[in-house]
This record gives structure tokens, C-alpha cells and sequence, in this order.
């Protein structure tokens, strides 16, 4: 096999990086060129994402990936899903694009569903779960402000899509991005004609619809002069970073759950076709566009952006905690005092993640965290429950065993969590790549050059490339008393 070099632009919700991945005859290599932060702005009273600074960030990574001195075969880019660019007629992106944990959109759905179209209606159309921040009810909210920018917008582009439209000079609308916004018709794969007029677009203000692997362009010359590097091929991947990471699960069959952990959590399974059933409408799934022809049938379940949360409230206080030293403080912290429910709407964005936490307990009845290392724990505690509480609904879908759970993603080296997800399902859980949407990005890059020939092929490359670690289950007896106090407490 020849050697191939790959750059992959990884942007989650709280930090991006580029990765410059090589396939040669030993298998799969991947080395980090950069690591930025990527936060929310907040400008009277709204959030937006700085996507000229993401934009800049990612220019530094190629002039980095330059200095490598190799020949790299192409460049792909995955985000977070939901969120959008307007464009304007001569071009021109037009301002800052809003960020989903913009509370602009907290009463929008149900507005949109008295109005516009009912929430049944919507969910048959789509098969997309139900988040106040869906594009569906971002671009609503705007339309019910008169918002200038939307007024004035030629095109509509994701965040994946308007970063290589930055670079290449070309639009397209990717999939598995645009699967996010509850704006697709889920079996037609395209948009909703209906859906677009309640926000008063059609799918002209919409680029090309194209699959993961397909090629956009090239590095426009001025920026491929500033970076050094030639014109390279800039490849529209799995633009959502859960599809490029659910790609990169490393299993050879098909019964499996998987998690993809980080500031969210995404669990599911992968399916043929979509499940739009009045049942999974009620326990609000998702049918998200997956890598060659699947469908992501996924929950998603807030992750570590409560931890993340807790830990910027620390930093104010002076204390800077490792991730080591918050794992030890859980082991420490006495187990099954008190529970959250990791998706109540009181963590979605408040002002002390630790305040909302203590709110949340009294409450409950519940004793508020005495101690650091309490809340640590009791947020572990709290997710490895919601993990096996969602697990079930998805083994009544599955039409296949769910022998296992393959954690991915930045979570999966979180050997404590993943140790007690084992113990709370009772199953298997395999943890890692950690990397895993980088890799994915890096394979369907592979893919479009026809280095690997199917998603099979490339998850066999993946598992002989990486290192995982399996977790057993244990102490199961206490954890099923503990997972039926959780039950109630949730209720």
C-alpha cells in the first residue's frame, strides 16, 4: 500500500483541533497539529460562535501540517450538528452565526407547534428528536424577530459546510450535517418543502445535497499560498462529528450500542432504515444520516458539560483541577447518595452549574453535595444510570442482540465512568478510540480516494490500528438498587 495523508479539522462545542492522520502499510497514525478553544460570545443578551476565529485557527493548523513536508492527499471537516451561516446574494457570510444554547430558542418548538405544524406532524416528517436549539426552531425564532439577517440571506449553509466553503470558494450541503436540523424529509434524505416554508426558505436558499466521501473543491489558491501548501481537494466527510465518530467504532458485527461521549453524550444503534414509529416519537429518538446509507437511531443525553461546567465554577473559585484528581475525588466520594437527571432543562446553560445542581437536590429531597468530590461523583453516578436506562429503550427497537457498548470519543478515557456503564447495564463496554471522530473524519477521506472500499473494510483497519479496553461488569446486585432509586427519583 502507497502512503496517504490526510488533514482532519475536529470542531466540537468547546474546543477544535487538527489531526494529520497517515494510512500506509502498517495500518492507521494519527498526530494532533493544533488545539484551539472554540467558545460562545455573548453580545446583548445573545450567544454566537466565532467562526472567522475557527476560520483563522484552522489556517494555522495547515500552515503547521506545511511544515510535516509531506505530500497530503486531501482535507475534511466535521463540527457539532444543529447550527448555521446565512450567506448573502454577492457571497458575503453574513455576521456571526448564533449558537445553539441561545435562549432565543427556548419556547420556540411549542410556539412552532401551535402555529405551524404539530409536533406528530413534524416527527413523521423528520424522525428527528426533539431539541429546543433544532435548526427547525432557530430559524423560526429569527423569523418571528424579523431578523435582518435572515431577510437578507441567499443561502444557508452548516457550520461544516461554511468552513470549506471558507476554504474552497464552493457550497454544498453535506447529509449527515444537515440530517441535524429537523429540516429533512427522513426518507427522501432532502429537504421538507413544507417545513422550509414555516421559516420562509425553499430549498434553493440550500446548496447541493452531496454524501460523506464526496469532494467539494480544492484550497482556494490565495489561502493554499498563505498556508504553503498546493491546491488540495477539500472533502465533505461526515460533516456531523457524531456520524464521522459513530464510523470509527471499531466492531466487526453488528451488535453493538455505541456512546459517543464528550460534551455530549450520543447513544444508539445503527439501523438500515429509519424507525418513526409513535413509540420512539414518544421517547424522542433520532433518525440521523449515517455513513454509507445508515441511519443513526440515537438519543442524545447530556455528557460532560455538566462536569465541564462545574469545573469553570472551580477555576473561579481558584481551584484547577486534573482530570486524574476528578476521578479520584469520585472514587473517594460515597456512592448512591443523591442523583441527577443529566438532561433536566436546569443544566442546560445556568449561570453556576454547582448552584443548579444543589437546586436540583433540595428539590428532590435529596442531601445537597457536601463536597467537591461529591458532585463529581454524583455526576458519574448520574450518567452511567441515564446510559442504562436509554440502553433499554434501544434494545426494544433492535431487531439484533446488544451484546456490548463501544464508548468513543474524548469520555472513553474515562476508565471510571466507563467501569461503572459497565456495572450499571450489566454488559460488556468497550472504550475507545478516543480519537474517534478524527479518525472517522480521516477514513471517509480515505474512502472518496478509494483506499478503503466499504465502511466494513474501514472499521477493520480501524480496530488493527487501535488500542481499546474492555470493562466487565461487577458489583451488579448494589448497582441494580441503586439504578431503581434513580428510576424513582426520575419519575
Amino acid at each position: 500500500m502507497n502512503t496517504h495523508h490526510y488533514i482532519a479539522v475536529d470542531l466540537g462545542a468547546t474546543s477544535g483541533r487538527t489531526i494529520l492522520g497517515t494510512i500506509d502499510q502498517e495500518g492507521l497514525k494519527i498526530k494532533e497539529l493544533n488545539r484551539f478553544p472554540n467558545k460562545m460570545i455573548e453580545v446583548g443578551g445573545h450567544y454566537f460562535w466565532n467562526i472567522f476565529s475557527l476560520y483563522d485557527c484552522i489556517k494555522e493548523g495547515l500552515c503547521v501540517a506545511a511544515r510535516e513536508k509531506v505530500a497530503i492527499d486531501s482535507i475534511g471537516i466535521d463540527t457539532w450538528g444543529v447550527d448555521f451561516v446565512f450567506v448573502g446574494d454577492d457571497g458575503t457570510i453574513l455576521g456571526l452565526p448564533y449558537a445553539y444554547r441561545d435562549p432565543h430558542t427556548f419556547d420556540a418548538s411549542q410556539r412552532f407547534f401551535e402555529k405551524e405544524m404539530s409536533r406528530d406532524e413534524v416527527y413523521r416528517r423528520t424522525g428527528i428528536q426533539f431539541l429546543n436549539f433544532n435548526s427547525l426552531y432557530q430559524l423560526y425564532a429569527l423569523k418571528e424577530s424579523s431578523s435582518s439577517l435572515l431577510k437578507a440571506a441567499s443561502k444557508v449553509l452548516f457550520i461544516p459546510d461554511a468552513l470549506s466553503y471558507m476554504l474552497t470558494g464552493n457550497m454544498v450541503t453535506e447529509y449527515t450535517i444537515a440530517s441535524t436540523s429537523q429540516l429533512l424529509d427522513v426518507y427522501k434524505r432532502d429537504f421538507d418543502k413544507d417545513l422550509l416554508q414555516t421559516v420562509r426558505l425553499t430549498d434553493s436558499n440550500f446548496a447541493k445535497m452531496v454524501m460523506p466521501g464526496t469532494v467539494i473543491g480544492t484550497l482556494r489558491e490565495d489561502i493554499a499560498k498563505e498556508v504553503g501548501l498546493p491546491c488540495l481537494p477539500v472533502v465533505a466527510v461526515a460533516g456531523h462529528d457524531t456520524a464521522s465518530a459513530v464510523a470509527a467504532v471499531p466492531a466487526q458485527d453488528r451488535n453493538f450500542a455505541y456512546l459517543s461521549s464528550g460534551t455530549w453524550s450520543l447513544m444508539g444503534i445503527e439501523v438500515e432504515s429509519p424507525i418513526v414509529s409513535e413509540s420512539a416519537n414518544r421517547n424522542n429518538i433520532t433518525n440521523e444520516g449515517g455513513v454509507d446509507g445508515s441511519i443513526r437511531f440515537l438519543k442524545n443525553i447530556t455528557g460532560m458539560w455538566i462536569l465541564e461546567q462545574c469545573i469553570k465554577m472551580w477555576k473561579l473559585e481558584g481551584k484547577d483541577f486534573s482530570y486524574p484528581e476528578l476521578v479520584a475525588m469520585a472514587e473517594s466520594a460515597p456512592a448512591f447518595e443523591r442523583f441527577i437527571d443529566p438532561d433536566d432543562s436546569s443544566f442546560v446553560n445556568p449561570a453556576n452549574m454547582l448552584e443548579a445542581i444543589d437546586a436540583y437536590c433540595r428539590r428532590t429531597n435529596q442531601p445537597v453535595p457536601t463536597t467537591d468530590a461529591e458532585y463529581v461523583r454524583l455526576i458519574f453516578e448520574s450518567l452511567a444510570m441515564k446510559y442504562r436506562m436509554v440502553l433499554d429503550v434501544f434494545q426494544s427497537y433492535a431487531d439484533f442482540p446488544i451484546d456490548r457498548l463501544h464508548i468513543i470519543g474524548g469520555g472513553s478515557r474515562n476508565r471510571l465512568l466507563s467501569q461503572m456503564t459497565a456495572n450499571s447495564i450489566g454488559k460488556s463496554v468497550v472504550a475507545g478510540p478516543a480519537e474517534a471522530t478524527a479518525i472517522g473524519n480521516i477514513m471517509i477521506q480515505a474512502w472518496s480516494k478509494g483506499v478503503v472500499s466499504s465502511l466494513s473494510e474501514m472499521r477493520k483497519m480501524i480496530a488493527e490500528a487501535v488500542q481499546v479496553e474492555t470493562f466487565m461488569p461487577s458489583d451488579v446486585d448494589r448497582w441494580d438498587r441503586g439504578y431503581a432509586k434513580f428510576k424513582e427519583l426520575i419519575k
